[in-house]
C-alpha cells in the first residue's frame, strides 16, 4: 500500500505516504518513552514517576514528622492528578524508592512488608504505608514553588506539577538510576554522600580539577548491599567516558564451624554481603544446582542463617577441600563474582545524552546556582516588599497626629488613603497598610519592633543583594549547604575497593591454587554427535592399541559416534565452547568426566550453564586454550557472512554466565570459528563455488568489542550460504573443497587472488552436474583424514593426499560416490591414528 488516508478532525482528508506516517508516529513515540518513562533528568536525578510521587506526598503533607498513610492513597493521588498509567507501575515506582537493598538514600520511608532481598514481592499497597524520608523532605522539595523550578500543566490541564525538583543533591549519582527507553539504556550506579560532595565542592573551588584527583575523591560507586569492587580499571572508564563495567563480588570470610552434636568441626565459607541486585535466593538454589549436577565440587551443606541484624549464608566445606579454591569456582561459576555495567545516560536540556562523572557532577553545579540564585532573587524580593511596608507605617508612625487628623476628617476609607499618598508621598500599597494598621502598634514596644524588623530586613537584602551579585559570594553559600547536608546524612563507604596490592596478592593465591592442583596429562576427545570424554594417557594408548585404522574410502554405515577432534591437554587447562548464539563459555578440563564407563562420555552441553539450550547443534565449536595460541585471535563467521575478529586472551577464566563473543541477529546464528593472528589470511566460502581471500589486517578486519556484531565478510547470492572459513598462513598452504555430489579437490592458496574484505569473490570450484553445489571448505593438513558424512549416515574415511591437487579452473575428481538421492552433508578433518605396531612400541617403552 503506497499511501495512507489520514482522516483529520475536521473531515479533510490529506493523503500521507506509509512509511512516512509510520516513522513520524514511531519516533513520537519513541521521545515519549525516552522523555517521559525511562530516563532520569540530570538536574534531580529522577523519573516522572518518581518525581511526581514526591511531589504528591509533600502536597499530601506526609513529612517525617507526620503519621504514616496507605501507599493505596498516595498512589490514587498520583494517578489521579499526575501519571495515568497503571497503578502497579506507580507502586513499583513507589517501593523501589522504600527499600533499602535498592536505594542507597532511601527517597520514602515505609511500614509494612515492601520485599526482601530475597525477591520476595511487596505486600499489596492497601496494607503498606508510607511517608517522605528526612532526606527527601530536606534535599528534595524544600521551599519548592513556581519561583525555585518551573511548573507545567498535567495530562488534562487541571493541576500543575514541577518540571524539576529544586534538589540540593545529586541525587543522580547517590542513589542511581536504571531504565530502558527505545533503542538505549541507562544504568548508574549509587555513590556515596560524602564522597560526592567533597568532589562537588573540589569542583567548585577548582574547575580545572584534573580526572585523578576528582576520582580520589570520587573513587567509585557504593552500592547499599555493600560487596567489594575488584580493581579501579572499570571504574575509571566509566567515569571517564560514561560507560563502563565494573566486576562487583560479595564478601567472604572462612570460619570454623561445629555442624551438629557428635560431629567433628568443618571448615565453612560465609557470605556476609552479596553484589548489587543479586537475588540471595536464587544464588543459593544456582549453587544447589552446580552442586547436585556435580559441576561444584568440596561442598557439603549450603544453609541460609540471615535474620534481621544482617545476611549470612554458610557454605559448608567437605574435609581436606580447599576452601580458596572453592571460593574461587564460586565466583567463577554463580553470581558472587558479577560485572555492573555502566551506561551512564540521562536528560540534559530534555536530550538523552551519556555523560562521564564529571559533567553530571557539572550539570547539578549549574543547576543548583540557577535554583540559588532564583531562590535568593525570589527572598530579595519578599524582603523588599516587607522592607517597602515597614518604611511606610514608620512613617505613618513618625507622623502619627496628622494621620490621626486624616483619619478624623476624612469621609471615607478612599478619601483618606488618598491624602495618605499625596501628603505623605506614599505608595498605594503602604497606604493600605496604614489603614489596616491595629491600634496596638501605636505602643512604644510595637514601635520598637516595628523598627527592629526593619533593621533586620534591611540587613537581610543587603546579604542578598552581595550573594546575588557577587558569584563567589554565591557559590561560598553553595558550598555550605552542601556541607551541613553532608553533616546531617553522611555515612561511611559500605562498598569496599580493592587495591592493587590486595589485587596482586590475589592473583598469587589464584596461581598457588592452581600451582597445587595436580597437574595430570590427559587426552580430551570431542565426537560428531556433541559428546566430550576424557582418558588419561595410558588408558588412550591401550584404547588405540585395540582399534584398527580405518581409512576405507568407501562410504559404509557409520556403526558408532565418529572422534572429531582430539586434544592431548592437562587437567588445569580450559575449554573455550562458542555456541550459535554468540557466546562464549569455558569448561575445565578436570570438570570432564575421566575414562567414561559409556565410551562416548557426556553431552558437552552438559557441562554448560542450564541458559545454554540441551542440543548438541548448540555448540559450533570448542577450542583448547594454551601458551601457544593465547596470542591468536578468534575470526568469527555466522552463516550470513558476518565476520569479526576478536583476542582469545578476553575470553580465559571466565564466569559461569559467560560472555557474549559477538552480537548475533534473530533469523542468524555463528557457524564457523577458526583462531588466526594478524599477518595470516583469511578465506571464505560459498556454496556457489566462489572463494574470497583477504589478509587479516586493521584494515579489513579490525578487532572489535565483544558486543559488536562485525562487517559483511563476503558478498553471497540470492541462494547461496557460507560454507566455511579458514585462516591460512601462506600462499603454499591448501584448502580442500568438496561439493554434495562428492567431487573434491586441494587448492593452493596463492590460486585465489588476493582481496578486500566484502568483496564478490572468484569462482574457484567447476560443477559436473547442474544441481551439485559446494559443502565444505576445510584446511588441507598433510597426514590428516578426511571424515567424509552423507545424508544417509554413512560415513567414509579418505587420506588427504588422495585428494587431487589442482587449480582454480582445474577439474575436480570424485573422492566418493554416494547413492542415488544421497548426498554428502559435512567433512571433518581428523589425524590419523598411529599404526598398531608404533602404538604397541610406545606401550612396551612405557
Amino acid at each position: 500500500m503506497a499511501d495512507q488516508l489520514n482522516i483529520l478532525a475536521s473531515g479533510q482528508i490529506v493523503p500521507t505516504s506509509l512509511h512516512t506516517e509510520v516513522q513520524r508516529s514511531y519516533l513520537e513515540y519513541a521521545m515519549s518513552v525516552i522523555v517521559g518513562r525511562a530516563l532520569p533528568d540530570v538536574r534531580d536525578g529522577l523519573k516522572p514517576v518518581h518525581r511526581r510521587i514526591l511531589y504528591a506526598m509533600h502536597e499530601l503533607g506526609l513529612t517525617p514528622d507526620r503519621p504514616y498513610r496507605k501507599c493505596a492513597r498516595v498512589v490514587g493521588d498520583v494517578l489521579g492528578k499526575y501519571h495515568p498509567h497503571g497503578d502497579q507501575a506507580v507502586y513499583d515506582a513507589l517501593v523501589r524508592m522504600v527499600q533499602t537493598f535498592s536505594s542507597r538514600y532511601p527517597l520514602l520511608d515505609g511500614h509494612g512488608n515492601f520485599g526482601s532481598v530475597d525477591n520476595d514481592p511487596p505486600a499489596a499497597m492497601r496494607y503498606t504505608e508510607t511517608r517522605l524520608s528526612p532526606i527527601s523532605n530536606e534535599a528534595l522539595l524544600e521551599d519548592i514553588s513556581e519561583a525555585l523550578v518551573d511548573f507545567s500543566d498535567n495530562f488534562d490541564s487541571s493541576q500543575q506539577e514541577p518540571v524539576v525538583l529544586p534538589t540540593q543533591l545529586p541525587n543522580l549519582l547517590l542513589n542511581g538510576s536504571s531504565g530502558i527507553a527505545v533503542g538505549m539504556a541507562t544504568n548508574i550506579p549509587p555513590h556515596n554522600l560524602g564522597e560526592v560532595i567533597d568532589g562537588l565542592i573540589a569542583l567548585i573551588d577548582r574547575p580545572t580539577l584534573s580526572d585523578e584527583e576528582l576520582f580520589r575523591l570520587v573513587p567509585g560507586p557504593d552500592f547499599p548491599t555493600g560487596g567489594e569492587i575488584i580493581g579501579t580499571e572499570g571504574i575509571y572508564d566509566a567515569y571517564r567516558t560514561g560507560r563502563g563495567s565494573i566486576p562487583v563480588r560479595g564478601v567472604s570470610q572462612f570460619e570454623e564451624i561445629r555442624p551438629g552434636r557428635g560431629r567433628q568441626r568443618r571448615n565453612a565459607i560465609v557470605i556476609t554481603e552479596l553484589p548489587y541486585q543479586v537475588n540471595k535466593a536464587g544464588w543459593i538454589e544456582k549453587i544447589a544446582q552446580l552442586v547436585n549436577a556435580n559441576k561444584l565440587d568440596g561442598i557439603a551443606d549450603i544453609r541460609d542463617e540471615s535474620d534481621r541484624d544482617g545476611m549470612r549464608v554458610v557454605i559448608e566445606l567437605k574435609r581436606e577441600t580447599s576452601g580458596q579454591r572453592v571460593l574461587q569456582d564460586l565466583y567463577r561459576m554463580t553470581p558472587l563474582q558479577s560485572n555492573f555495567g555502566v551506561i551512564m545516560l540521562a536528560l540534559d536540556n530534555g536530550q538523552p545524552r551519556q555523560l562521564p562523572l564529571r559533567e553530571v557532577m557539572q550539570a547539578f553545579l549549574d543547576f543548583r546556582e540557577t535554583t540559588l540564585t532564583r531562590h535568593y532573587q525570589h527572598q530579595l524580593d519578599k524582603t523588599e516588599n516587607r522592607l517597602h511596608i515597614l518604611d511606610g507605617l514608620l512613617t505613618a508612625l513618625g507622623n502619627l497626629d496628622a494621620i490621626i487628623d486624616i483619619l478624623r476628617n476624612a469621609p471615607d476609607g478612599t478619601t483618606a488613603k488618598q491624602q495618605f499618598q499625596q501628603q505623605f508621598e506614599l505608595s498605594e500599597r503602604q497606604a493600605d497598610a496604614i489603614l489596616a494598621m491595629p491600634l496596638r502598634k501605636l505602643t512604644g514596644m510595637e514601635r520598637q519592633g516595628l523598627e527592629t524588623e526593619y533593621e533586620e530586613f534591611t540587613q537581610r537584602r543587603d546579604q542578598l543583594q552581595r550573594l546575588l551579585s557577587d558569584r563567589r559570594e554565591l557559590l561560598k553559600a553553595m558550598k555550605k549547604g552542601l556541607r551541613a547536608l553532608k553533616k546531617k546524612y553522611g555515612d561511611s563507604r559500605r562498598t569496599r575497593i580493592q587495591t592493587e596490592a590486595e589485587r596482586e596478592e590475589e592473583s598469587q593465591q589464584i596461581e598457588d591454587i592452581i600451582a597445587e592442583a595436580v597437574e595430570e596429562d590427559t587426552v580430551v576427545e570431542f565426537s560428531q554427535k556433541g559428546y566430550v570424554r576424557r582418558y588419561s594417557q595410558r588408558s588412550y594408548q591401550r584404547r588405540q592399541a585395540r582399534l584398527d585404522a580405518d581409512t576405507n574410502p568407501k562410504l559404509h554405515d557409520a556403526e558408532e559416534d565418529l572422534t572429531i577432534q582430539v586434544e592431548a591437554a592437562v587437567t588445569t587447562q580450559e575449554v573455550l565452547t562458542l555456541t550459535r548464539d554468540g557466546r562464549a563459555f569455558t569448561v575445565s578440563v578436570e570438570d570432564i568426566p575421566a575414562n567414561p564407563r559409556q565410551g562416548r562420555g557426556v553431552p558437552l552441553v552438559n557441562l554448560l550453564p542450564d541458559s545454554v539450550p540441551a542440543d548438541a547443534d548448540a555448540v559450533v565449536t570448542q577450542l583448547m586454550i594454551n601458551d601457544s595460541n593465547l596470542g591468536q585471535d578468534l575470526i568469527l563467521v555466522t552463516r550470513k557472512g558476518k565476520i569479526k575478529r576478536a583476542p582469545l586472551r578476553e575470553f580465559t577464566n571466565l564466569t559461569g554466565r559467560g560472555l557474549t563473543a559477538m552480537k548475533v541477529k534473530t533469523g542468524d546464528d555463528l557457524a564457523y570459528v577458526t583462531l588466526a593472528q594478524a599477518g595470516d589470511e583469511v578465506i571464505l566460502g560459498t556454496s556457489g563455488g566462489r572463494l574470497l581471500r583477504f589478509p587479516i589486517d586493521d584494515d579489513n578486519l579490525p578487532i572489535m568489542g565483544r558486543a559488536a556484531q562485525g562487517p559483511q565478510g563476503i558478498r553471497m547470492g540470492k541462494h547461496e550460504t557460507l560454507i566455511g572459513c579458514v585462516a591460512v598462513q601462506g600462499k603454499n598452504d591448501c584448502v580442500l573443497l568438496m561439493s554434495a555430489a562428492g567431487y573434491g579437490k586441494r587448492l593452493p592458496g596463492e590460486a585465489l587472488r588476493l582481496a578486500k574484505r566484502g568483496d564478490i569473490g572468484t569462482q574457484s570450484f567447476q560443477f559436473s552436474q547442474k544441481t551439485d553445489h559446494l559443502v565444505a571448505l576445510t584446511p588441507a593438513i598433510p597426514h590428516t583424514a578426511l571424515t567424509v558424512l552423507t545424508s544417509a549416515e554413512r560415513v567414509a574415511i579418505v587420506p588427504i593426499e588422495s585428494v587431487p591437487r589442482q587449480g582454480r579452473t582445474g577439474e575436480c575428481d570424485r573422492v566418493v560416490k554416494p547413492t542415488k538421492g544421497e548426498t554428502v552433508t559435512q567433512v571433518l578433518t581428523v589425524t590419523l591414528p598411529e599404526s598398531s605396531e608404533n602404538q604397541a612400541a610406545s606401550t612396551e617403552e612405557e
